[in-house]
Protein backbone atom coordinates (compact mmCIF):
# COMPACT_ATOMS: atom_id res chain seq x y z
CA UNK A 1 0.00 0.00 0.00
CA UNK A 2 1.37 3.22 -1.26
CA UNK A 3 2.23 5.97 1.82
CA UNK A 4 0.40 9.31 0.84
CA UNK A 5 0.20 12.06 3.32
CA UNK A 6 -3.48 11.91 3.46
CA UNK A 7 -3.53 8.18 4.09
CA UNK A 8 -1.40 8.61 6.75
CA UNK A 9 -3.08 11.55 8.19
CA UNK A 10 -6.21 9.65 8.23
CA UNK A 11 -4.88 6.57 9.64
CA UNK A 12 -3.15 8.81 12.68
CA UNK A 13 -6.58 10.55 13.39
CA UNK A 14 -8.07 7.42 13.41
CA UNK A 15 -5.30 5.58 15.91
CA UNK A 16 -5.48 8.43 18.29
CA UNK A 17 -9.24 8.86 18.02
CA UNK A 18 -10.18 5.17 18.39
CA UNK A 19 -7.92 4.01 21.03
CA UNK A 20 -8.01 6.61 23.19
CA UNK A 21 -12.53 6.07 23.04
CA UNK A 22 -11.12 2.21 23.42
CA UNK A 23 -9.29 3.12 26.89
CA UNK A 24 -11.99 5.17 28.13
CA UNK A 25 -14.96 2.39 27.49
CA UNK A 26 -12.51 -0.29 28.83
CA UNK A 27 -12.49 1.78 31.90
CA UNK A 28 -15.88 2.19 31.73
CA UNK A 29 -16.61 -1.42 31.84
CA UNK A 30 -15.22 -1.84 35.31
CA UNK A 31 -18.20 0.41 36.39
CA UNK A 32 -20.80 -0.67 34.68
CA UNK A 33 -20.39 -4.42 35.21
CA UNK A 34 -20.89 -3.50 39.38
CA UNK A 35 -24.59 -2.86 37.48
CA UNK A 36 -25.17 -6.47 36.36
CA UNK A 37 -24.44 -8.19 32.44
CA UNK A 38 -27.11 -5.37 30.48
CA UNK A 39 -25.07 -2.51 31.59
CA UNK A 40 -21.59 -4.38 30.36
CA UNK A 41 -22.93 -5.24 27.11
CA UNK A 42 -24.67 -1.64 26.26
CA UNK A 43 -20.78 -0.25 26.77
CA UNK A 44 -19.51 -2.97 24.60
CA UNK A 45 -22.21 -2.56 21.79
CA UNK A 46 -21.44 1.22 22.21
CA UNK A 47 -17.43 0.53 21.66
CA UNK A 48 -18.34 -1.69 18.30
CA UNK A 49 -20.51 1.00 16.77
CA UNK A 50 -17.76 3.58 17.94
CA UNK A 51 -15.42 1.67 16.40
CA UNK A 52 -17.65 1.71 13.11
CA UNK A 53 -18.23 5.32 13.37
CA UNK A 54 -14.82 6.12 13.47
CA UNK A 55 -13.86 3.54 10.54
CA UNK A 56 -16.51 5.64 8.24
CA UNK A 57 -16.06 9.31 9.11
CA UNK A 58 -12.24 9.17 9.27
CA UNK A 59 -10.97 5.98 7.01
CA UNK A 60 -13.83 6.35 4.62
CA UNK A 61 -14.88 2.51 5.18
CA UNK A 62 -18.18 1.50 3.75
CA UNK A 63 -19.72 -1.54 5.00
CA UNK A 64 -21.80 -3.89 2.31
CA UNK A 65 -23.69 -6.87 3.02
CA UNK A 66 -24.78 -9.85 0.95
CA UNK A 67 -27.15 -11.83 2.61
CA UNK A 68 -28.51 -12.28 5.82
CA UNK A 69 -27.62 -13.02 9.47
CA UNK A 70 -29.78 -13.92 11.70
CA UNK A 71 -29.40 -13.14 15.25
CA UNK A 72 -30.11 -16.72 16.42
CA UNK A 73 -27.87 -19.73 18.00
CA UNK A 74 -25.76 -20.65 15.57
CA UNK A 75 -22.08 -21.37 14.76
CA UNK A 76 -20.85 -18.56 12.70
CA UNK A 77 -17.30 -18.98 10.81
CA UNK A 78 -15.85 -15.43 9.95
CA UNK A 79 -13.11 -15.25 7.48
CA UNK A 80 -10.23 -13.31 8.99
CA UNK A 81 -7.96 -11.08 7.55
CA UNK A 82 -7.85 -7.75 9.87
CA UNK A 83 -8.70 -6.45 13.43
CA UNK A 84 -12.13 -5.18 11.70
CA UNK A 85 -14.53 -7.41 11.57
CA UNK A 86 -13.30 -8.54 15.11
CA UNK A 87 -15.01 -5.99 16.50
CA UNK A 88 -17.26 -4.72 13.63
CA UNK A 89 -19.50 -8.26 13.90
CA UNK A 90 -20.33 -7.00 17.69
CA UNK A 91 -22.36 -4.49 15.84
CA UNK A 92 -24.52 -7.86 14.03
CA UNK A 93 -25.62 -9.72 16.75
CA UNK A 94 -27.19 -8.62 19.98
CA UNK A 95 -25.05 -10.35 22.35
CA UNK A 96 -22.23 -12.96 20.92
CA UNK A 97 -20.25 -15.40 22.00
CA UNK A 98 -16.78 -14.63 20.22
CA UNK A 99 -14.13 -17.47 20.00
CA UNK A 100 -10.78 -15.25 20.97
CA UNK A 101 -7.43 -16.92 21.57
CA UNK A 102 -5.71 -16.94 25.02
CA UNK A 103 -2.99 -14.19 24.82
CA UNK A 104 -5.49 -11.63 23.93
CA UNK A 105 -7.73 -12.07 26.92
CA UNK A 106 -4.51 -11.27 28.92
CA UNK A 107 -4.40 -8.10 27.61
CA UNK A 108 -4.60 -5.74 30.58
CA UNK A 109 -7.71 -4.64 31.47
CA UNK A 110 -9.01 -5.17 27.96
CA UNK A 111 -8.66 -9.01 28.82
CA UNK A 112 -10.71 -8.84 32.09
CA UNK A 113 -13.25 -6.64 30.16
CA UNK A 114 -13.60 -9.74 27.73
CA UNK A 115 -13.95 -12.23 29.60
CA UNK A 116 -16.47 -10.18 32.24
CA UNK A 117 -18.81 -9.95 28.38
CA UNK A 118 -18.35 -13.49 28.35
CA UNK A 119 -15.77 -14.31 25.63
CA UNK A 120 -14.65 -18.11 24.51
CA UNK A 121 -11.46 -18.85 24.93
CA UNK A 122 -9.18 -20.54 22.64
CA UNK A 123 -6.47 -22.68 23.65
CA UNK A 124 -4.79 -24.29 20.57
CA UNK A 125 -1.85 -25.96 22.97
CA UNK A 126 -4.28 -28.06 25.52
CA UNK A 127 -5.95 -30.93 23.18
CA UNK A 128 -9.41 -32.66 24.19
CA UNK A 129 -9.47 -30.44 27.68
CA UNK A 130 -9.48 -27.42 25.52
CA UNK A 131 -12.56 -28.85 22.94
CA UNK A 132 -14.42 -29.77 26.53
CA UNK A 133 -13.96 -26.20 27.88
CA UNK A 134 -15.59 -24.41 24.42
CA UNK A 135 -17.75 -27.35 24.75
CA UNK A 136 -19.33 -25.88 27.71
CA UNK A 137 -18.65 -22.14 26.90
CA UNK A 138 -20.66 -23.45 23.93
CA UNK A 139 -23.91 -24.90 25.27
CA UNK A 140 -24.14 -22.18 27.97
CA UNK A 141 -24.47 -19.50 25.12
CA UNK A 142 -26.41 -21.66 23.28
CA UNK A 143 -28.89 -21.68 26.42
CA UNK A 144 -29.00 -17.62 26.45
CA UNK A 145 -29.73 -17.46 22.99
CA UNK A 146 -26.53 -16.31 21.90
CA UNK A 147 -24.54 -16.94 18.40
CA UNK A 148 -20.85 -18.19 18.68
CA UNK A 149 -18.34 -16.56 15.98
CA UNK A 150 -15.43 -18.35 14.62
CA UNK A 151 -12.45 -17.17 13.35
CA UNK A 152 -11.43 -21.03 11.74
CA UNK A 153 -8.52 -20.00 10.37
CA UNK A 154 -7.04 -18.72 13.85
CA UNK A 155 -5.43 -15.97 12.97
CA UNK A 156 -5.35 -12.97 10.39
CA UNK A 157 -4.23 -14.05 6.58
CA UNK A 158 -3.67 -11.57 3.97
CA UNK A 159 -6.53 -11.01 1.52
CA UNK A 160 -5.75 -13.49 -0.97
CA UNK A 161 -4.52 -16.22 0.89
CA UNK A 162 -6.83 -19.20 2.01
CA UNK A 163 -5.22 -21.10 4.49
CA UNK A 164 -5.97 -24.57 6.04
CA UNK A 165 -8.81 -24.34 8.48
CA UNK A 166 -7.54 -24.85 12.27
CA UNK A 167 -8.47 -28.36 13.64
CA UNK A 168 -10.71 -26.69 16.52
CA UNK A 169 -13.16 -25.94 14.07
CA UNK A 170 -13.87 -29.49 13.07
CA UNK A 171 -13.85 -30.38 17.28
CA UNK A 172 -16.70 -27.93 17.58
CA UNK A 173 -18.73 -28.48 14.37
CA UNK A 174 -18.84 -32.00 16.07
CA UNK A 175 -19.40 -31.62 19.58
CA UNK A 176 -22.04 -28.90 18.67
CA UNK A 177 -23.82 -30.61 16.26
CA UNK A 178 -25.12 -27.10 15.29
CA UNK A 179 -26.04 -25.72 11.95
CA UNK A 180 -22.77 -23.31 10.58
CA UNK A 181 -23.45 -19.80 8.77
CA UNK A 182 -19.92 -19.16 7.01
CA UNK A 183 -19.22 -15.75 6.36
CA UNK A 184 -16.71 -14.17 3.15
CA UNK A 185 -14.97 -10.60 4.63
CA UNK A 186 -12.42 -8.72 2.29
CA UNK A 187 -11.20 -5.77 4.98
CA UNK A 188 -7.73 -6.85 4.47
CA UNK A 189 -7.76 -5.28 1.31
CA UNK A 190 -8.70 -1.74 2.62
CA UNK A 191 -6.81 -2.70 6.16
CA UNK A 192 -4.15 -5.21 5.58
CA UNK A 193 -3.13 -6.92 9.05
CA UNK A 194 0.13 -5.41 10.89
CA UNK A 195 -0.53 -2.22 9.19
CA UNK A 196 -0.60 0.74 10.38
CA UNK A 197 -2.09 2.98 7.39
CA UNK A 198 -5.51 2.18 6.54
CA UNK A 199 -7.45 3.50 3.11
CA UNK A 200 -10.94 3.90 1.92
CA UNK A 201 -13.26 1.77 0.26
CA UNK A 202 -15.81 -0.82 0.84
CA UNK A 203 -15.74 -4.00 3.22
CA UNK A 204 -17.75 -6.51 2.05
CA UNK A 205 -19.25 -9.31 4.36
CA UNK A 206 -20.92 -12.70 1.77
CA UNK A 207 -22.96 -14.39 4.13
CA UNK A 208 -22.95 -18.52 2.63
CA UNK A 209 -25.26 -21.15 2.16
CA UNK A 210 -25.61 -22.63 5.64
CA UNK A 211 -23.77 -25.69 6.35
CA UNK A 212 -25.97 -28.63 8.12
CA UNK A 213 -24.87 -30.61 11.01
CA UNK A 214 -23.70 -34.34 10.92
CA UNK A 215 -21.69 -33.96 7.45
CA UNK A 216 -18.26 -35.83 7.23
CA UNK A 217 -15.15 -33.55 8.56
CA UNK A 218 -13.82 -33.59 5.07
CA UNK A 219 -17.22 -31.81 3.32
CA UNK A 220 -17.90 -29.56 5.90
CA UNK A 221 -14.35 -28.13 6.16
CA UNK A 222 -14.64 -27.85 2.51
CA UNK A 223 -17.75 -26.17 2.15
CA UNK A 224 -16.35 -23.63 4.84
CA UNK A 225 -13.16 -22.89 3.21
CA UNK A 226 -14.83 -22.51 -0.02
CA UNK A 227 -17.50 -20.38 1.54
CA UNK A 228 -15.08 -18.02 3.66
CA UNK A 229 -12.62 -17.47 0.86
CA UNK A 230 -16.03 -16.31 -1.61
CA UNK A 231 -14.36 -12.73 -1.91
CA UNK A 232 -10.98 -13.95 -2.60
CA UNK A 233 -9.61 -13.90 -6.23
CA UNK A 234 -9.32 -17.50 -7.87
CA UNK A 235 -6.27 -19.01 -7.12
CA UNK A 236 -3.47 -18.06 -9.24
CA UNK A 237 -5.19 -14.67 -10.07
CA UNK A 238 -3.51 -11.70 -8.41
CA UNK A 239 -6.46 -9.70 -9.04
CA UNK A 240 -8.73 -7.90 -5.49
CA UNK A 241 -11.91 -8.53 -5.86
CA UNK A 242 -13.74 -4.87 -7.11
CA UNK A 243 -14.94 -2.76 -4.47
Amino acid sequence: MTATPLLFFRSLVFALIFYSGTLLLVLTTFVAALFGKAPMRGVVRIWAYFHRICARFLLGQKIRIVGAMPDEPALYVFKHESMFETIDLLCFFHYPMIAAKAELLSIPLWGWAARRYGMMEVRRDAGASALRMMRKDADKAFAEGRPICLFPEGTRVPHGERPALKAGFAGLYKLLRLPVIPVAVDSGRVSPRQSFLKRPGIITYKVGETIPPGLPRAEAEARVHAAINALNPPAGDGLSAPE
